[in-house]
């Protein structure tokens, strides 16, 4: 019996003996931070070399839209890589751009949604105050044309560029128009914006800041415009709010969503 209690106690101080290692190994590793886990920062404070990995599943990838979407951005492919090889813009910073766009309007047109875009899977063309699949302003557009052709510009790109929105037509306006409101063919309404693109990074490279590894900015830019284009060291990303599935996202959040998504890898790498 006595051996049995022998026993009993040398256990009983063995595994409180071990408790206690545990206990001053957790402390250790709280104090020093061996614990740490890294994990994904805010879009406002993401170092501009961040990545997403991983797949996530986000609001906007879910539902009826984004599948009428993705097919209707495939269908466009050529086309956006045809822009995107003229104006040194990569793709996949193009459809960044394009599927904030798209799906604002597919969410805020909703009955048109229904009835059209989604059975179609075709994207949304505006005519109206916008023009075109990437929304286009008329004096954006102009502008453009503007930067293009102007060394003296902030804009400007370079000289590899200045022609590649040479009219043909006396009627220049009609012309502009019928090119980024085409319903049947949209590879003006990709090469304006890939040119904005350009004339946005040119910018801000001769500021001495890189833009190309900061497609939310981009996509900002695009969004609200030149004059709102200021190169600076921080800059953030935002936008017009738009609602998906319930939830406001900033036009530019969703551009770096998807730009870091698994989406659409095959047709548009990173």
């Amino acid at each position: 019996m006595k051996q049995y209690f022998a026993w009993l106690l040398n256990g009983l101080v063995l595994v409180f003996a071990l408790i206690g290692l545990l206990l001053t190994a957790g402390f250790v590793g709280v104090k020093y931070g061996w614990t740490n886990v890294a994990g994904m920062a805010e879009l406002t404070t993401a170092a501009p070399g961040s990545r997403m990995t991983e797949r996530a599943v986000f609001p906007w990838a879910q539902g009826p839209e984004w599948a009428a979407l993705e097919s209707a951005i495939i269908k466009d492919s050529e086309l956006i890589n045809r822009a995107s090889a003229i104006t040194d813009v990569p793709a996949r910073t193009i459809v960044a751009t394009l599927v904030p766009e798209q799906l604002r309007l597919y969410t805020s047109e909703r009955e048109l949604f229904k009835s059209f875009f989604g059975p179609l899977q075709v994207l949304g063309n505006q005519t109206q105050f916008s023009w075109g699949v990437m929304g286009f302003k008329p004096d954006t557009a102009r502008a453009v044309e503007v930067h293009l052709s102007n060394p003296e510009s902030p804009f400007y790109p370079g000289p590899q560029y200045e022609r590649l929105l040479d009219f043909s037509a006396a009627d220049t306006g009609a012309e502009r128009f019928a090119r980024i409101a085409n319903e049947d063919d949209h590879y003006y309404s990709y090469l304006y914006a890939a040119l904005y693109l350009r004339q946005i990074i040119a910018q801000w490279e001769r500021a001495g800041y890189d833009l190309t590894v900061r497609p939310d900015v981009l996509a900002t830019l695009f969004n609200i415009g030149f004059g709102s284009s200021r190169p600076n060291a921080e800059p953030k990303a935002g936008g017009a709010p738009i609602e998906i599935n319930g939830e406001m996202i900033s036009f530019g959040r969703l551009a770096y969503e998807f730009y870091y998504s698994q989406e659409l890898l095959e047709y548009f790498p990173r």
